[in-house]
């Protein structure tokens, strides 16, 4: 397989800070998104300290026997016994965590995992498709039939995280294989993305035509142009 990809990460217009990391792999093997948690203490560290245990561990075990699912899951706990340990380290970043999606092209698939409401979206010929549930308390209440769509996307809890890096009572990351085809895009990204810009706005520049550079500056201007009101980052992936 052959990729082409690029990412870019934005500050937005109302914070000072940019929480957000990422990394993309120079050889296509694998590719990372996080999002400190916002407001918190350390938000920018958590995401940091994330991003490069799972490199790190990818990297240094990529050519193991290791299964791709074990991997990833090992890679994904690394990453919780860093931030973990830095708490310990600076008690003023005690409630620090962080958001994180992975992608990993290995053996052949594409395995990702994620933890948090960062977003792992498909594009495969004209169609769009979330690829990971968000972990949050508004997503629990749409799948128990709760609440709707509508009225998700402006409850007052809608980031409210379930679940995140850097905590003691992490569950069992979520990691899934899925087939890859010619033509295909992957695109990771963080909330301040999917907040200010919709799937069908989303769809319509993957399928434009434009280069993935272009894309991406795209899609942060259209977040900054509805408000712009988290840090923005946005990661696309391309398979040939």
């Amino acid at each position: 397989m052959k990729f082409c990809f690029t990412g870019l990460t934005d500050p937005g217009l109302v914070r000072t800070v940019n929480q957000d990391y990422y990394y993309t792999s120079a050889n296509g093997r694998f590719f990372i998104v996080a999002d400190g948690m916002g407001g918190h203490a350390g938000g920018q560290e958590a995401s940091q300290i994330a991003t490069e245990a799972i490199k790190t561990h990818l990297q240094e075990n990529w050519e193991s026997n290791t299964a791709s699912d074990e991997l990833m899951e090992q890679a994904f706990d690394r990453a919780n016994e860093a931030i973990l340990l830095d708490q310990q380290k600076h008690p003023e970043r005690a409630d620090m965590g962080t958001t994180t999606v992975t992608i990993m092209f290995r053996q052949d698939r594409l395995w990702f995992a994620h933890v948090g409401d960062s977003r792992i979206y498909r594009f495969r010929g004209s169609k769009l498709e979330q690829i990971t549930d968000d972990h949050t308390w508004v997503a629990r209440a749409m799948k128990a039939g709760d609440l709707t769509p509508e009225q998700a996307r402006s409850h007052p809890w809608r980031h409210v995280l379930s679940q995140c890096l850097g905590r003691k009572d992490l569950q069992k990351v979520e990691i899934e294989a899925t087939d890859v085809q010619a033509g295909d895009c992957f695109l990771l990204c963080t909330d301040g993305l999917t907040e200010e810009v919709s799937d069908t706005t989303i769809a319509s520049y993957l399928q434009s035509g434009l280069a993935y550079e272009e894309v991406a500056q795209k899609l942060i201007d259209s977040a900054k142009d509805n408000g712009g009101r988290d840090n923005i980052t946005v990661v696309i992936v391309g398979v040939a």
